[in-house]
Formats: structure tokens, sequence, C-alpha cells
């Protein structure tokens, strides 16, 4: 039995956790976000470190006791920058949108000018949504894909900065299947005077393993979240020009957080010394294999892609021809043990809470071993739930076959 301790004492815990151990070992996962952590991530998280408390930075804490902590966030520092060719790097962020806020705090004032991706063309909320502190409290414009090639179009980019004139580009996204062209954003910022902003969190393991460019030495200043492709813990870092190192420490405590997580930290640099290994090349690699195996079955298929393929790690399904929503999709298909997030295609003419398609990524699935023969049978499974998704025998079956799919890729658990 795993887990005993906390069995004795508070079963009722116990359970749901076993239940999500259960659930995760016997159903597919491809939010695109999503991976599996590695026994020795995991078990970093759940260390002594989690009882220390350590506002600021190294050899300059406000309390006590912290020469340990500032030898494990050191580690973690010194492999971010191997791993991203980073000048500096502020381990300390605890998501993703914090580690956002902070840049945006670090290199703004309220109501400064921003040039960001469109959410609904494939990028994040904190790249100035309106509903997001990102929208509230600057003034973003922004720009999107084009209507044909559904690809970002950097002569519209340009265009906008031009006239626009912004403070800051962001560069990144949240569903967006392309390789992005960093020097082609970074030469339209120089040309405007505008600080550059790379937000990588989907991609920072390909990038990490150089399957995928680098904006790191190029960029004024670079976020990512440490889980996702890089396959470590939820947290996130910051990585920037030398110049701009105090700012950025600033902005991140005490601009925006108190005490780091010590635990989570030690977890990154657990993770980052994986990522430096040369099996993480060969995973990052078959991570996009398999991206591109998965998209070539839907095309086959007969689905329709947004922008027609993958350059990455996911893919957006257009449902429109299939005559099922993004939200009825991936309640569907977690019914047959299959997770997917819904999302917006560009110019989505449904609501973003039941938009047209669905985001499918392929990092956790290639961290069970899954190849590309795996990824045709996951799209097979996934078209028949849509073709049949009204006879509960046959989603019976196919939630069956998913089981015996995962049986023979076991999760790694300890």
């Amino acid at each position: 039995m795993r887990h005993q301790q906390l069995f004795k004492q508070d079963p009722a815990v116990w359970e749901i956790i076993n239940n999500e151990e259960k659930r995760q070992a016997t159903e597919l996962e491809l939010i695109a976000s999503e991976n599996y952590m590695s026994p020795a991530v995991r078990e970093v998280m759940a260390t002594v470190l989690a009882n220390k408390y350590s506002e600021g930075y190294i050899g300059k804490r406000y309390y006590g006791g912290n020469y340990n902590i500032d030898q494990i966030e050191g580690l973690a520092i010194e492999r971010a920058k191997k791993l991203f060719k980073a000048e500096h790097v502020n381990v300390q962020p605890l998501s993703g949108s914090p580690a956002n806020a902070a840049v945006y705090m670090a290199f703004l004032n309220p109501g400064d000018k921003v040039l960001g991706l469109r959410l609904d063309h494939g990028g994040h909320l904190s790249h100035g949504h309106g509903v997001n502190f990102s929208g509230r409290l600057y003034d973003f414009v922004q720009y999107g894909v084009n209507k044909e090639t559904e690809r970002i179009d950097m002569d519209e980019v340009r265009a906008i900065a031009l006239r626009e004139k912004p403070k800051m580009i962001v560069a990144g996204f949240s569903a967006y299947s392309r390789e992005i062209d960093w020097e082609a954003f970074q030469k339209i910022a120089e040309e405007v005077g505008a600080f550059t902003f790379a937000d990588i969190a989907h991609i920072a393991g390909l990038i990490a393993a150089g399957e995928l460019k680098n904006p790191v030495p190029i960029f004024d200043v670079v976020t990512l979240t440490t889980h996702k492709t890089l396959r470590g813990p939820r947290g996130a870092i910051i990585m920037c020009k030398e110049k701009y190192a105090k700012q950025v420490n600033g902005a991140v405590f005490p601009g925006m957080q108190g005490g780091p997580h010590d635990h989570v930290t030690a977890a990154k640099a657990v993770a980052f010394g994986e990522a430096l290994q040369p099996e993480f090349i060969t995973y990052s690699k078959q991570i996009i294999n398999n991206a591109r195996a998965l998209a070539t079955a839907f095309l086959e298929n007969g689905y329709r892609l947004v922008s027609g393929g993958t350059d990455n790690h996911l893919m957006v399904v257009d449902l429109r021809a299939q005559g099922i929503t993004g939200k009825e999709a991936e309640k569907l298909l977690e019914r047959i043990g299959i997770s997917v997030s819904r999302s917006t295609i560009p110019n989505d003419p449904s609501p973003p809470l039941n938009p047209s398609g669905i985001r499918i990524g392929t990092p956790a699935v290639t961290t069970r071993g899954m190849k590309e023969g795996e990824m045709k049978t996951i799209a097979n499974y996934i078209n028949e739930a849509i073709c049949y998704k009204d006879e509960e025998i046959r989603l019976n079956n196919l939630k069956k076959e998913v089981q015996k799919l995962c049986e023979r890729f076991p999760m790694v658990l300890e």
C-alpha cells in the first residue's frame, strides 16, 4: 500500500489521492499542459524543505537558518542557466501567471501599452485578456494569426507595432502549434524601441533539448513553467539579460511574492538535472514525432487541424465538420478515459466556454513510452467515440481498449 502513514491518519484524503492515482494510471492524458513528474521530482516535494521560510535571495535572506536553502536555490539557478543559455535566472516564481505579472511589474508602469497574441488565436489569459490582471492593468493591443494560414503573420505584427508603439512585445502561446520566429519579433521590437518578452511555458522542454529555437539569448526577458514539456514540478522561472537582473528580482520579491516554496525550488533543480541528460533529448524528439503522427492520423480521419498541423507538442482540432462542440467532445472523451481540453479556433463563431475545437498534446503519453503507432490508435479511439457518441455499448468497449493500452505503458509511480 502506498502512502501508509496518510492512510492511518486521514483515510478520507488517502482515498481521494488513491482514486486519482488509479485514474491517471488507467486513462490517457492528452491535455497539452500536463505531464508526469519523475518519482525523484515528486519525492523532493515531500521533504523537510517545505518547512522553511526563505524570503529574499541567496546570502540576503530575511530569516536565519537558510544556508542549505541557498545551496539548493543556487543549484537550480546554475542548472537553468546551462539548460537555456541564460545570463540571469530567478527560480522563485510560484507559477506561470505570477511570473508574467512580475515581468510586467519589472518593465512597465500601469497603463503602458503592450502588444500580445489574442487568446482566441492561441495566446494566454496573461497576455492581455480583458478579464485578466494583464488586460486590466496595462493597455494591451493584440495581434492574431493570418485568416488563411492560421499562422502568426510577422508583417501584420510589424504594422501593428509601428502604429501602436508598444513599450513591450509579448511572444508566446498556450494553443499555437507552430514554431515562433523569435528573431523577427526582436527586429520589430528594436525598430519601435520595445522590450521583448517571451512566454515559453508550453515549449520549454523542447527548447531545452534543442528541438525548437531558443529565445533566451535573444529576448530581454523570458518566462517558463517547469511542468508541461519540461516535466518538472508546478512552478515557474524568469530568465533575463544580466542588466535587468535587479529589477526582475525586485519584482518577484518583494514586488509579487513573499517566501519561495523551497521544496518546489529543489524539485525544479532535480527536473533541470534530468533535462540536462541525453535521455531528455530523445524524449523531446519523440514528443514532436508523436505529435506529428497524431496530427497525420487526425487528418487521415477527415479532421481539420488549425494551421494544418504542428511543429511542437500540441495541435488544435476543429470539430465543426464532425457536428460536435469542444465542450461536448471533452465530456465525451472523458467517458472513455481520455482527457483533452476544449479550445477556441481562430475567429471562433462559438463562445469560449463551448468553443469549436479541442487542444491535444503528446508530452504525457510520450512519458509513458508511447510512440507513433500508439498515436494512430489513440486518434482512432477519439474518432470512433465522436462518430458513435450516442452508442453506450461502443463507448464502454472503447473505455476498455483505452485501459488495455494504458496497462501496456504503465506510469512510473516509484
